[in-house]
């Protein structure tokens, strides 16, 4: 408790004395009710040796004009008459008291006095906003809590190093158990739950923490991923070369041989990427993902995918390299963004059929792309009259794709705005209005309504999914959005429009400047929050994307999770504000690498997940996808985080829980945890001792900052 100061104590004995002599009796008592659970408050039952041996004379002043006030205020309790004859004495008195120790406190904070130093010194050394190691298990009932009470944790060992890059729902051996069929084999078919994996995955040897952006787009540690089969696939075209212990990035492509730089000024010269109007983009089959990496100079954020096949880990260097990117493939199942997501789409040598099933991939994009966006096919069939010796196909063959890529995109009602060398550029137009052919051909085949936005392992279909209704010819469906990055804080369509039921303009502001004070908070406990110590940070329950937007900088990017089972689904609103994010589910492992994010927010996911799925799932897919040296934010109900952190000990990572901002009433708790460094060679050495008491690992890399132990984070 704060010792206050004495202009704020004059002015709290005013007020109550004022409302003792002039106000109702309901009044009275209530205010009476008031101070005196303020009186409870202030001398909790720390011990009295804890006050005695520091508070001041001030101090001493403090409590015994707070004892006479209440005191006064019994006295109220007495008939009227009593009341009237006492009532000019008591106010001469207080008036007197209030008027000493005012006194008394200007000459203390005069610097003649010491009483408030001490105070000063005393605040400091019990803020309580803050504790190492907060134990609530005496707050809590103990069937609130798991049934073993105060038992030894759980402790989980480590998995053998063959799982070192392991994917639970893209695993190579069980892949080949499914149809190769429009790419079915490669889509996400997780384990059943007689054969999830219940260890640590372990960091390769010689693991060490990647370079901070923007070294990290050009270089990456060997041992981190230690493959080189691209550099030889790839050498003429200037993906990555191999030089010393480390990858290096040229920013080359198979359709930009001579740099992303040069390749991306092409597209902008045809689309609007240079002020803001394109701010998100999709890239299909992205290889290393330079072209997501080197649109980052112009603010554009790429949501890159590629599947894990045989040019092995280019999705895991993507991450590395620090770029946004999972596995995904375009096969039989929709792709997990809601639609009209994306401001421009990409495809650069991907090797999609585009033409095949009915046109059914086109049309996915179509789904995904906002009206207006841009979608880009660079190669083949582009430009196949002059290329078609070095593609090693036919003419016919050649001529034949692109005829039928020609004729969906005209059913689409895409408008081709450039084709030049081996770059064809299409738009898709605003609103139906827009587009005549598609209100007059009957044969048109439309999705259904629920069709766009139900996307988690629903099968993808030949259809065309409607525009949004507008009133004039000239209106964008859907609603306009501003320029980045002014789009990021603005009101976004489908809030404005009430597409999100119970959500409104107020509600979404509110939002907003809730996580503002939350990541302030937050940086009050963890200083390296925005420091660029964390590059790829993942929020596992999004909600409008304000945690991410209360945090963005060029020096990181958030995957935003919307989980499948959210009341509310805003993931569309999340981009609608220029940011990026997917539909997951976290009974499930997510598409991505192992130590593919330095930084994992969580925010009420296990309230949210409570009897869906087993809590040490979720968990050990958050261990599996953190760094070593990374860090965890939960935020969710004391009780359940009391839960977690028993759990995540037996993981061996270091924690601390803290108070809600507001004060330690509020049953909201943040926990907060980093994961310790440890790789194949040797773990059990590198674990001996008590959990949760490990010593922290020096870092190989200072400049991340990730050799800093917890109790330095705040």
């Amino acid at each position: 408790m704060y010792l206050l100061p004495h202009n704020e104590l004059w002015m709290i004995t005013a007020y109550y004395s004022t409302f003792m002599f002039c106000s109702t009796r309901q009044v009275k008592r209530t205010t009476h009710n008031l101070i005196y659970r303020l009186w409870e408050d202030a001398m909790p039952d720390y011990g009295a040796s804890r006050y005695d041996k520091t508070l001041s004379f001030h101090g001493f002043g403090q409590l015994f004009l707070f004892s006479v006030v209440l005191a006064s205020s019994m006295a109220v309790k007495g008939n009227a008459a009593e009341n009237r004859s006492r009532s000019s004495v008591s106010i001469f008195i207080i008036i007197g008291m209030c008027c000493f120790f005012y006194v008394l406190g200007a000459w203390q904070r005069s610097g003649f006095g010491k009483g408030d130093s001490i105070a000063i010194e005393i605040t400091k050394q019990t803020d309580c906003t803050i504790l190492p190691n907060l134990s609530f298990e005496t707050h809590h009932s103990r069937s609130d809590i798991d049934n073993d009470g105060g038992a030894k944790p759980k402790t989980f060992e480590p998995c053998d190093e063959h799982y070192t890059d392991y994917t639970p729902c893209q695993d190579q051996s069980r892949a080949m158990l499914f149809p190769r069929e429009n790419m079915n084999y490669r889509e996400r078919h997780c384990p059943p739950e007689e054969e999830k994996l219940y260890c640590l995955i372990p960091a390769p040897r010689g693991y060490v923490a990647p370079f901070p952006w923007p070294k990290s787009r050009d270089f990456v540690p060997y041992a981190n991923v230690p493959y080189k089969s691209l550099t030889v696939e790839k050498a003429v075209q200037n993906w990555v070369q191999f030089e010393g212990n480390v990858f290096r990035f040229p920013g080359g492509g198979t359709q930009f041989p001579q740099g992303a730089d040069t390749y991306i000024n092409q597209l902008a010269s045809v689309i609007p990427i240079n002020n803001g109007t394109v701010r998100t983009a999709l890239d299909t089959g992205c290889g290393v993902a330079s072209w997501g990496a080197y649109l980052l100079k112009k603010n554009v954020l790429a949501m890159s995918f590629a599947p894990r096949d045989s040019h092995e880990a280019q999705v895991q260097f993507a991450l590395e390299r620090g770029v946004p990117a999972i596995i995904g493939v375009l096969g039989t199942i929709k792709l997990p963004y809601p639609s009209r997501s994306f401001d421009m789409a990409h495809c650069s040598r991907c090797l999609i059929p585009w033409g095949a099933n009915e046109g059914m991939y086109m049309m996915e994009v179509d789904r995904v792309l906002r009206p207006g966006g841009y979608w880009v096919l660079s190669g083949p069939p582009i430009n196949w009259k002059n290329n078609y010796k070095a593609w090693l196909r036919t003419q016919e063959d050649l001529e034949e794709e692109q005829k039928k890529i020609e004729e969906i995109a005209e059913l689409l009602c895409w408008e081709k705005v450039s084709e030049k060398n081996e770059i064809a550029i299409w738009r898709k137009r605003t609103n139906t209005d827009s587009c005549p052919l598609r209100q007059d051909e009957p044969h048109i085949r439309t999705c259904d309504a629920s069709y766009a936005d139900d996307v988690w392992y629903k099968k993808m279909e030949a259809c065309i999914v409607p525009f949004p209704e507008v009133d004039n010819p000239e209106e964008v469906a859907g609603g306009e959005l501003k320029a980045f990055p002014d789009r990021l804080n603005a009101l976004p369509p489908t809030v404005a429009s009430g597409s999100v039921p119970g959500f409104s303009a107020e509600s979404f502001h509110e939002d907003n400047r809730l996580w503002r004070k939350h990541v302030k908070a937050y940086k009050r406990i963890n200083k390296y929050l925005d420091t660029g110590r964390y590059r790829n940070i993942m929020d596992m329950n999004a909600g409008f994307g304000s945690f991410a937007a209360a945090i963005e900088s060029p020096k990181l990017w958030v995957m935003n999770v919307v989980p499948t089972i959210a009341e509310k689904s805003t993931l569309r609103v999340i981009y609608e504000r220029g940011m990026i994010g997917i539909y997951h589910d976290w009974c499930e492992a997510f598409s991505t690498y192992p130590r593919t994010y330095d930084l994992i927010h969580a925010q009420g996911l296990f309230s949210m997940y409570m009897n869906k799925c087993k809590m040490e799932d979720i968990l050990l897919e958050m261990d599996r996808i953190l760094r070593p040296e990374g860090a965890v934010i939960f935020r969710d109900q004391g009780d359940i985080l009391v839960k977690v952190k028993r759990m995540i000990t037996g993981m061996r990572w270091k924690t601390k829980m803290s108070d809600h901002e507001d004060g330690p009433l509020l049953q909201e708790k943040i926990l907060v945890a980093v994961k310790q460094y440890w790789v194949v060679d040797n773990p059990k050495t590198q674990w001996e001792g008590e959990p949760d008491q490990s010593p922290v690992i020096e870092n190989s890399n200072p400049s991340r900052g990730v050799d800093q132990p917890i109790e330095q984070m705040s």
